[in-house]
């Protein structure tokens, strides 16, 4: 199926190491043992030049500059390549380099991961390509993209019924709630208006500051989007680790789809001050959807995969809590891309896609719980998203 789209309704971003030492054998008058020792002369490896070269990495990974870190990265490995002993037999400056790297004592792989933490500053979206793609061809990231092709059995058409035979839960259960009419919100939102009719019957009027209160609510809802609210939320550990538990739904589903991740916000002042919508944001890139749409053509098959990374989140609620509570300004997002289809999607057209993402990103999780689990846990604990894709890498191998 082939979607067709006007690009210009629809804009995209463009977007260890051991010394390597000689050591003296002692040698027996009975049993001599001849060899050869390389001159010193000959020996082009120095350990502080090594030792530069990775200490301005660190602070390219500081600086969060995805170009120089990547391009060190890049020609680090380029120079691995060429031949690790020269003529006269001695190990070449870029060979002991190489090997230094590669064992963990200047960083070497380990360190490789740190070039993810500094995608979040990247204005160029296929410099974030490269990063996990240039990760992958070293072996690190074997699980990015293993599901990119994945194409589901079943029925195209999800009911809420074939919805509810399939996960044990209403399809009202994968909608997003308003604050206060569902779930632990509904609680606190009951527990305020009693504290406020015991405050009146005490004599104690509140309405004057009452009315303060809600008009400040309104306006941060009206002009920051409810960023402030979702601020003071964030420090309420129920509604933080439901947070969590969405966007580590949307991370690991776009990382097994191939979607490269720029980053993870978690913070909802950071959020807004990025231009993210919503309280929290996993930003991640879809270069075949980027490059579709610029031809003004949506293949069915990169639809299907951005509409599941985007519903995500909904069913990763689902999937650990019964119900989704978050998700509103996802399914906006569906639907103003679902309008700009050429045709576009109909009502009951684009409620039977959102419920076969939901149901096929909701599968993907549940097979892959544990991956889950690891990155909630990982973004818990406050995590790089190095650590987080390094937790889910380590997750995934231990239960093949």
């Amino acid at each position: 199926m082939a979607l067709s789209v006007s690009p210009s309704s629809l804009s995209f971003t463009q977007n260890f190491p051991h010394f390597v030492t000689s050591h003296s054998l002692p040698l027996s008058q009975c049993h001599p043992i001849s060899f050869q020792t390389p001159p010193p002369k000959s020996i082009h490896y120095h350990p502080p030049r090594a030792l530069r070269e990775w200490q301005e990495y660190e602070e390219a990974v500081k600086k969060k500059d995805l170009a120089t870190a990547l391009s060190f990265l890049i020609s680090i490995e380029k120079d691995n390549s060429d031949d690790s002993v020269e003529e006269n037999g001695s190990l070449s400056t870029q060979s002991a380099r190489s090997r230094i790297g590669d064992l963990g004592f200047f960083g070497g792989s380990v360190r490789d991961w740190e070039v993810l933490d500094t995608c979040l500053n990247a204005d160029d979206m296929r410099l974030v390509g490269m990063a996990y793609e240039f990760l992958k061809a070293k072996g690190f990231l074997p699980n990015f993209g293993r599901f990119s092709s994945i194409v589901l059995d079943g029925s195209r058409d999800v009911t809420p019924s074939v919805l509810k035979s399939s996960t044990g839960l209403e399809a009202s259960k994968f909608s997003p709630k308003k604050w206060g009419l569902s779930g632990s919100s509904s609680v606190v939102l009951a527990g305020f208006l009693g504290g406020v009719s015991y405050l009146l019957q005490q004599g104690i009027d509140i309405r004057p500051q009452l009315a303060i209160l809600l008009g400040l609510a309104f306006t941060d809802s009206l002009f920051l989007g409810g960023t402030c609210l979702a601020q003071i939320s964030s420090y309420w550990p129920p509604y933080r680790r439901r947070v969590l538990v969405h966007e580590a739904g949307h991370l690991l589903v776009a990382y097994l789809m191939g979607c490269p991740i720029r980053g993870v916000i978690l913070d909802p002042i950071v959020a807004m001050q990025m231009g993210i919508q919503g309280q929290a944001g996993t930003q991640f890139w879809d270069e075949n959807m980027n490059n579709e749409m610029a031809e003004g053509q949506l293949s069915g098959s990169t639809f299907d995969r951005y509409c599941m990374v985007l519903f995500a989140g909904t069913a990763a609620e689902a999937l650990v809590y019964g119900d989704a509570e978050g998700g509103e300004n996802d399914e906006n997002l569906f639907r103003s891309i679902s309008v700009l289809l050429q045709p576009p999607l109909s009502v009951a057209q684009m409620s039977n896609q959102a419920r076969w993402s939901v149901l096929q990103s909701y599968n993907l999780l549940k097979w892959h719980r544990h991956a889950h689990r690891a990155a909630f846990k990982a973004m818990e604990n406050g995590a790089s998203l190095s650590v987080i894709i390094r937790k889910i890498e380590e997750a995934m191998s231990s239960n093949r």
